[in-house]
Protein backbone atom coordinates (compact mmCIF):
# COMPACT_ATOMS: atom_id res chain seq x y z
CA UNK A 1 0.00 0.00 0.00
CA UNK A 2 1.10 3.62 -1.13
CA UNK A 3 0.25 5.82 2.28
CA UNK A 4 0.78 8.92 0.40
CA UNK A 5 -1.51 8.12 -2.29
CA UNK A 6 -3.99 6.59 0.36
CA UNK A 7 -4.14 9.37 2.32
CA UNK A 8 -4.57 11.59 -0.51
CA UNK A 9 -7.31 9.90 -2.49
CA UNK A 10 -9.32 9.61 1.39
CA UNK A 11 -8.34 13.08 2.86
CA UNK A 12 -11.26 14.89 2.01
CA UNK A 13 -13.16 12.59 3.75
CA UNK A 14 -11.73 12.84 7.05
CA UNK A 15 -11.39 16.29 6.63
CA UNK A 16 -15.22 16.50 6.08
CA UNK A 17 -15.48 13.88 8.93
CA UNK A 18 -13.24 16.23 11.34
CA UNK A 19 -15.76 19.13 9.95
CA UNK A 20 -18.81 16.99 11.31
CA UNK A 21 -17.42 16.09 14.33
CA UNK A 22 -16.81 19.71 15.22
CA UNK A 23 -20.17 20.96 14.94
CA UNK A 24 -22.54 21.93 17.78
CA UNK A 25 -25.61 21.47 16.11
CA UNK A 26 -25.99 18.59 12.59
CA UNK A 27 -29.28 18.13 10.45
CA UNK A 28 -30.42 15.02 9.76
CA UNK A 29 -28.38 14.78 6.74
CA UNK A 30 -25.77 15.35 8.25
CA UNK A 31 -25.88 13.20 11.17
CA UNK A 32 -26.07 10.65 8.38
CA UNK A 33 -23.45 11.35 6.53
CA UNK A 34 -21.52 11.51 10.30
CA UNK A 35 -21.78 7.80 10.59
CA UNK A 36 -21.04 7.32 6.98
CA UNK A 37 -18.08 9.25 7.14
CA UNK A 38 -17.03 7.15 10.43
CA UNK A 39 -17.81 3.77 9.41
CA UNK A 40 -16.03 4.50 6.28
CA UNK A 41 -12.41 5.96 8.30
CA UNK A 42 -13.20 2.75 10.50
CA UNK A 43 -12.29 0.94 7.54
CA UNK A 44 -9.84 2.74 6.20
CA UNK A 45 -8.08 2.52 9.58
CA UNK A 46 -8.54 -1.18 9.79
CA UNK A 47 -6.90 -1.56 6.32
CA UNK A 48 -4.00 0.73 7.52
CA UNK A 49 -3.36 -1.39 10.57
CA UNK A 50 -3.52 -4.78 8.64
CA UNK A 51 -1.48 -4.03 5.56
CA UNK A 52 0.75 -0.43 6.23
CA UNK A 53 0.67 0.41 9.92
CA UNK A 54 2.06 3.89 9.68
CA UNK A 55 2.41 4.94 13.10
CA UNK A 56 1.79 8.96 12.41
CA UNK A 57 -1.15 7.96 9.97
CA UNK A 58 -2.94 5.48 12.87
CA UNK A 59 -2.63 8.00 15.51
CA UNK A 60 -4.38 10.55 13.67
CA UNK A 61 -7.11 8.56 12.44
CA UNK A 62 -7.61 7.02 16.02
CA UNK A 63 -7.99 10.25 16.93
CA UNK A 64 -10.56 11.49 14.68
CA UNK A 65 -12.37 8.48 15.06
CA UNK A 66 -12.90 8.70 19.17
CA UNK A 67 -14.28 12.09 18.39
CA UNK A 68 -16.04 11.42 15.88
CA UNK A 69 -17.62 8.34 18.12
CA UNK A 70 -18.07 10.69 21.20
CA UNK A 71 -20.04 13.12 18.77
CA UNK A 72 -22.34 10.17 17.49
CA UNK A 73 -22.66 8.51 20.77
CA UNK A 74 -22.95 11.41 23.28
CA UNK A 75 -21.25 11.82 26.64
CA UNK A 76 -21.42 9.47 29.19
CA UNK A 77 -22.51 10.51 32.40
CA UNK A 78 -21.90 9.03 35.72
CA UNK A 79 -24.80 6.75 37.31
CA UNK A 80 -25.23 4.99 40.48
CA UNK A 81 -25.68 1.76 38.12
CA UNK A 82 -22.14 2.39 37.01
CA UNK A 83 -20.85 2.10 40.37
CA UNK A 84 -22.67 -1.16 40.91
CA UNK A 85 -22.02 -2.36 38.04
CA UNK A 86 -18.14 -1.64 38.95
CA UNK A 87 -18.21 -3.63 42.27
CA UNK A 88 -20.64 -5.90 41.33
CA UNK A 89 -19.50 -7.13 37.79
CA UNK A 90 -16.75 -5.58 36.47
CA UNK A 91 -13.98 -5.35 39.21
CA UNK A 92 -14.82 -8.80 40.46
CA UNK A 93 -14.85 -10.69 37.17
CA UNK A 94 -11.37 -8.55 36.49
CA UNK A 95 -9.95 -10.43 39.76
CA UNK A 96 -11.40 -13.41 38.83
CA UNK A 97 -9.76 -13.41 35.37
CA UNK A 98 -6.49 -13.46 36.91
CA UNK A 99 -7.12 -15.85 39.90
CA UNK A 100 -4.89 -18.53 38.53
CA UNK A 101 -2.48 -15.87 37.71
CA UNK A 102 -2.15 -14.97 41.36
CA UNK A 103 -2.52 -18.67 43.03
CA UNK A 104 0.69 -19.21 40.74
CA UNK A 105 2.85 -16.07 41.13
CA UNK A 106 1.93 -16.60 45.21
CA UNK A 107 3.35 -20.45 45.17
CA UNK A 108 6.42 -19.27 43.23
CA UNK A 109 7.10 -16.07 45.56
CA UNK A 110 6.43 -18.06 48.96
CA UNK A 111 8.26 -20.90 47.72
CA UNK A 112 10.91 -18.73 47.22
CA UNK A 113 10.65 -16.40 50.11
CA UNK A 114 11.16 -19.83 52.46
CA UNK A 115 13.55 -21.10 50.74
CA UNK A 116 15.54 -17.62 51.04
CA UNK A 117 14.59 -17.75 54.53
CA UNK A 118 16.17 -20.83 55.20
CA UNK A 119 19.72 -20.20 53.37
CA UNK A 120 20.12 -17.15 55.77
CA UNK A 121 19.22 -19.24 59.20
CA UNK A 122 21.57 -21.84 58.31
CA UNK A 123 24.23 -20.81 56.22
CA UNK A 124 26.84 -18.51 58.37
CA UNK A 125 28.26 -16.99 55.26
CA UNK A 126 25.14 -16.10 54.16
CA UNK A 127 23.82 -14.74 57.15
CA UNK A 128 27.23 -12.17 57.82
CA UNK A 129 26.93 -11.26 54.30
CA UNK A 130 23.65 -8.75 55.33
CA UNK A 131 25.18 -7.05 58.42
CA UNK A 132 27.71 -7.47 61.20
CA UNK A 133 26.28 -9.56 64.54
CA UNK A 134 25.98 -6.76 66.14
CA UNK A 135 23.62 -5.06 63.50
CA UNK A 136 21.75 -8.18 62.64
CA UNK A 137 20.70 -8.50 66.47
CA UNK A 138 19.39 -5.22 67.00
CA UNK A 139 17.62 -5.71 63.68
CA UNK A 140 16.22 -9.01 65.27
CA UNK A 141 15.88 -7.92 69.13
CA UNK A 142 14.67 -4.08 68.30
CA UNK A 143 14.17 -2.24 64.70
CA UNK A 144 12.05 -5.31 63.08
CA UNK A 145 9.27 -4.65 65.33
CA UNK A 146 9.96 -1.04 65.70
CA UNK A 147 8.96 -0.71 61.94
CA UNK A 148 5.69 -0.95 63.01
CA UNK A 149 5.24 1.46 65.41
CA UNK A 150 8.28 4.18 64.88
CA UNK A 151 5.58 6.49 63.02
CA UNK A 152 1.84 7.67 63.51
CA UNK A 153 -0.70 4.85 62.87
CA UNK A 154 -2.26 7.30 59.98
CA UNK A 155 0.85 8.55 58.84
CA UNK A 156 2.74 5.10 58.46
CA UNK A 157 -1.20 3.58 56.75
CA UNK A 158 -0.86 6.53 54.17
CA UNK A 159 2.78 5.53 53.38
CA UNK A 160 2.41 2.06 53.22
CA UNK A 161 -0.77 2.38 50.98
CA UNK A 162 0.72 4.69 49.00
CA UNK A 163 4.49 2.89 47.95
CA UNK A 164 2.90 -0.94 47.83
CA UNK A 165 0.11 0.91 45.42
CA UNK A 166 2.81 2.47 43.04
CA UNK A 167 4.32 -0.92 43.10
CA UNK A 168 1.31 -2.74 42.35
CA UNK A 169 0.72 0.09 39.12
CA UNK A 170 4.15 -0.24 37.95
CA UNK A 171 4.04 -4.57 37.97
CA UNK A 172 0.57 -4.31 35.55
CA UNK A 173 1.66 -1.14 33.47
CA UNK A 174 5.01 -2.22 33.04
CA UNK A 175 3.85 -5.98 32.82
CA UNK A 176 4.57 -5.93 28.71
CA UNK A 177 8.34 -6.09 29.04
CA UNK A 178 7.32 -9.83 30.97
CA UNK A 179 10.50 -8.52 33.28
CA UNK A 180 9.23 -5.86 35.50
CA UNK A 181 6.79 -7.97 37.53
CA UNK A 182 9.75 -11.07 38.07
CA UNK A 183 11.98 -8.38 39.20
CA UNK A 184 10.16 -7.03 41.96
CA UNK A 185 8.20 -10.52 42.90
CA UNK A 186 11.91 -11.95 43.00
CA UNK A 187 13.07 -8.85 44.97
CA UNK A 188 10.07 -8.91 47.91
CA UNK A 189 10.65 -12.70 48.05
CA UNK A 190 14.19 -12.83 48.44
CA UNK A 191 13.76 -9.51 50.59
CA UNK A 192 11.25 -10.86 52.89
CA UNK A 193 12.80 -14.67 53.35
CA UNK A 194 16.37 -12.91 54.45
CA UNK A 195 13.99 -10.96 57.28
CA UNK A 196 12.66 -14.30 58.29
CA UNK A 197 15.80 -15.54 58.42
CA UNK A 198 17.77 -13.12 60.10
CA UNK A 199 14.79 -13.60 62.74
CA UNK A 200 14.90 -17.22 62.90
CA UNK A 201 18.64 -16.96 62.94
CA UNK A 202 18.06 -15.28 66.77
CA UNK A 203 15.08 -17.31 67.86
CA UNK A 204 12.35 -14.88 67.16
CA UNK A 205 10.79 -16.42 64.22
CA UNK A 206 7.33 -16.09 66.02
CA UNK A 207 7.74 -12.40 66.44
CA UNK A 208 8.51 -12.67 62.23
CA UNK A 209 5.23 -14.35 61.44
CA UNK A 210 3.22 -12.39 64.60
CA UNK A 211 4.07 -8.91 62.70
CA UNK A 212 4.15 -10.11 59.47
CA UNK A 213 0.93 -12.21 58.73
CA UNK A 214 -1.75 -9.93 59.81
CA UNK A 215 -1.06 -7.02 57.18
CA UNK A 216 0.76 -9.06 54.96
CA UNK A 217 -1.85 -12.18 54.20
CA UNK A 218 -3.68 -9.68 51.90
CA UNK A 219 -0.74 -7.09 51.42
CA UNK A 220 1.45 -10.16 49.63
CA UNK A 221 -1.86 -11.17 47.60
CA UNK A 222 -2.46 -7.98 46.10
CA UNK A 223 1.60 -8.13 44.90
CA UNK A 224 0.59 -11.06 43.67
CA UNK A 225 -2.43 -9.95 41.40
CA UNK A 226 -0.51 -6.93 40.20
CA UNK A 227 2.31 -9.17 39.27
CA UNK A 228 0.30 -11.98 37.79
CA UNK A 229 -2.00 -9.30 36.26
CA UNK A 230 1.46 -7.73 34.61
CA UNK A 231 2.71 -10.88 33.30
CA UNK A 232 -1.16 -11.96 31.81
CA UNK A 233 -0.87 -8.78 29.98
CA UNK A 234 2.39 -10.12 28.73
CA UNK A 235 1.24 -13.71 27.64
CA UNK A 236 -1.60 -11.74 25.63
CA UNK A 237 1.21 -10.13 23.47
CA UNK A 238 3.13 -13.52 23.53
CA UNK A 239 0.04 -15.61 22.32
CA UNK A 240 -2.49 -13.39 21.29
CA UNK A 241 -5.04 -16.09 20.10
CA UNK A 242 -7.37 -15.64 17.32
CA UNK A 243 -7.01 -11.97 18.20
CA UNK A 244 -4.42 -9.28 17.11
CA UNK A 245 -1.81 -8.36 19.32
CA UNK A 246 -2.88 -5.06 18.75
CA UNK A 247 -6.50 -6.07 20.04
CA UNK A 248 -5.30 -8.37 22.58
CA UNK A 249 -3.14 -6.00 24.44
CA UNK A 250 -6.13 -3.69 24.34
CA UNK A 251 -8.39 -5.96 25.94
CA UNK A 252 -6.02 -6.88 28.63
CA UNK A 253 -4.64 -3.48 29.09
CA UNK A 254 -8.53 -2.02 29.87
CA UNK A 255 -9.34 -4.98 31.78
CA UNK A 256 -6.28 -4.91 34.15
CA UNK A 257 -6.42 -1.31 34.67
CA UNK A 258 -9.56 -2.46 36.87
CA UNK A 259 -7.43 -4.67 38.07
CA UNK A 260 -5.53 -1.90 39.30
CA UNK A 261 -8.00 0.21 40.31
CA UNK A 262 -9.48 -2.44 42.31
CA UNK A 263 -5.86 -2.93 44.28
CA UNK A 264 -5.76 0.40 45.03
CA UNK A 265 -8.94 -0.33 47.29
CA UNK A 266 -7.21 -3.73 48.61
CA UNK A 267 -4.21 -2.20 49.37
CA UNK A 268 -5.75 0.86 51.32
CA UNK A 269 -7.44 -1.87 53.35
CA UNK A 270 -4.06 -3.63 54.40
CA UNK A 271 -2.24 -0.11 54.92
CA UNK A 272 -4.77 0.60 57.93
CA UNK A 273 -4.14 -2.99 59.25
CA UNK A 274 -0.30 -2.26 59.22
CA UNK A 275 -1.17 0.75 60.25
CA UNK A 276 -2.90 0.54 63.43
CA UNK A 277 -3.58 -3.58 63.96
CA UNK A 278 -0.40 -4.72 63.53
CA UNK A 279 1.36 -2.54 66.04
CA UNK A 280 -1.62 -2.91 68.53
CA UNK A 281 -1.82 -4.31 71.93
CA UNK A 282 -4.48 -7.08 70.37
CA UNK A 283 -3.25 -10.82 70.92
CA UNK A 284 -1.24 -11.78 68.10
CA UNK A 285 -4.10 -14.74 67.50
CA UNK A 286 -6.30 -12.16 67.14
CA UNK A 287 -4.52 -9.59 64.50
CA UNK A 288 -3.63 -12.60 62.18
CA UNK A 289 -7.40 -13.92 62.78
CA UNK A 290 -8.36 -10.11 61.28
CA UNK A 291 -5.35 -10.69 58.53
CA UNK A 292 -7.11 -13.93 57.63
CA UNK A 293 -11.12 -12.46 57.41
CA UNK A 294 -9.71 -9.45 55.05
CA UNK A 295 -8.00 -12.43 53.21
CA UNK A 296 -11.21 -14.78 53.30
CA UNK A 297 -13.33 -12.08 52.47
CA UNK A 298 -11.47 -11.13 48.58
CA UNK A 299 -11.52 -14.40 47.41
CA UNK A 300 -14.91 -15.01 48.60
CA UNK A 301 -15.52 -11.61 46.64
CA UNK A 302 -13.43 -12.63 43.70
CA UNK A 303 -14.80 -16.35 43.34
CA UNK A 304 -18.84 -15.81 43.97
CA UNK A 305 -19.26 -12.46 42.35
CA UNK A 306 -16.00 -13.14 39.70
CA UNK A 307 -17.56 -16.17 38.90
CA UNK A 308 -21.01 -15.16 38.59
CA UNK A 309 -19.53 -12.02 36.42
CA UNK A 310 -17.68 -14.14 33.92
CA UNK A 311 -20.14 -16.46 33.16
CA UNK A 312 -22.78 -13.36 31.94
CA UNK A 313 -20.06 -12.28 29.93
CA UNK A 314 -18.54 -10.06 32.03
CA UNK A 315 -14.48 -9.42 31.54
CA UNK A 316 -14.08 -6.00 33.28
CA UNK A 317 -13.49 -4.43 29.41
CA UNK A 318 -15.12 -1.41 28.34
CA UNK A 319 -18.33 -2.70 26.30
CA UNK A 320 -17.97 -2.81 22.45
CA UNK A 321 -19.07 0.02 21.08
CA UNK A 322 -17.30 2.13 23.75
CA UNK A 323 -14.25 0.22 22.97
CA UNK A 324 -14.60 1.52 19.45
CA UNK A 325 -15.79 -1.85 17.96
CA UNK A 326 -18.68 -1.79 17.09
CA UNK A 327 -20.13 1.48 14.21
CA UNK A 328 -22.66 3.26 14.60
CA UNK A 329 -25.60 2.94 11.81
CA UNK A 330 -26.95 5.53 10.03
CA UNK A 331 -30.33 6.09 10.16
Amino acid sequence: MDIDAFAAVHRPEWDRLRALSSRSRLTGAEADELVILYQTTAGHLSALRTKAPDPLLVSELSGLLATARGRIAGTHEARMSDVSRFFLRSLPAAFYRVRWWTVWVGVAFVALGAVSGWWVATTPAALASLGTPAELEQYAEEAFAAYYSNYPAGDFAGQVWTNNAWIAAQCIGLGISGVFPVYVLVANAVGVGSSGGIMAAHGHLDVFFGLILPHGLMELTAIFIAGGAGLKLFWAWVAPGPRTRSRALAEEGRSLFVVALGLVLVLAVSGLVEGFVTPSALPTWAKIAIGALLLAGYWTYTLLFGRRAVRAGETGDLDADQAGYALAQAG
